[in-house]
């Protein structure tokens, strides 16, 4: 049989994703070609989850694999079959957090010496059109959280809040139209 027939099974398939991994694979898509800045916690949070992955999750499915596979019958084996497909999530995970810590550049905020400017790892609460005050906290593609508040650098957000200051007045194109960002305040760190 031709290998334009046979599927890799350590490629995977795109839909056997870790589970709330999606917006993060997505981001780091849409950066591709742009260099991987990431703050300093953010890189040790991804470093951390590489050591868990290796250390810990990996050996463990390799066990309950191995002792599935001992069992006899893997056709119908529903640990084998799940500890493998497991396996090669973390694989993939894996290869990925590797590629994205070899790629990062992390910044360090605390050598920032224009505090009164939005540059990457500010913290920024503004005022939209208005009415509404929002905080966000600019920071890597990898670190994303809309709930607490951070967002990517790359984002429209924070495209147009880069390199404001406090009082500045910076206009973001959004589905409804223009909105109106007044910088209240800077702070870092």
């Amino acid at each position: 049989m031709s290998k334009a027939f046979i599927r890799d099974d350590a490629a995977g398939d795109d839909d056997d994703e870790m589970p709330g991994r999606e917006a993060a694979d997505e981001a780091a898509k849409q950066a591709a070609g742009t260099r991987n800045y990431i703050t300093r916690q953010g890189y040790e949070r991804l470093q951390a989850e590489l050591l868990q992955l290796i250390d810990a999750e990996r050996p463990e499915v390799v066990r309950v694999v191995s002792w599935a596979a001992s069992n006899g019958d893997r056709s119908e084996n529903g640990d084998y079959i799940y500890g493998k497909k497991r396996l090669r999530e973390i694989d993939r995970r894996i290869r990925f957090l590797t590629r994205r810590l070899d790629a990062a550049e992390v910044v360090d905020i605390s050598r920032q010496e224009r505090l009164d400017q939005v540059f990457f790892g500010a913290t920024v609460t503004y005022l939209r059109n208005g009415e509404r005050e929002e905080t966000v906290r600019i920071v890597g593609v990898d670190e994303v959280d809309p709930a607490g508040g951070c967002v990517s650098w790359i984002s429209p957000v924070a495209r147009a809040l880069l390199k404001a200051r406090e009082g500045d007045v910076v206009s973001l194109r959004t589905p409804a139209g223009m909105d109106e960002l007044e910088v209240l305040s800077v702070s870092y760190g």
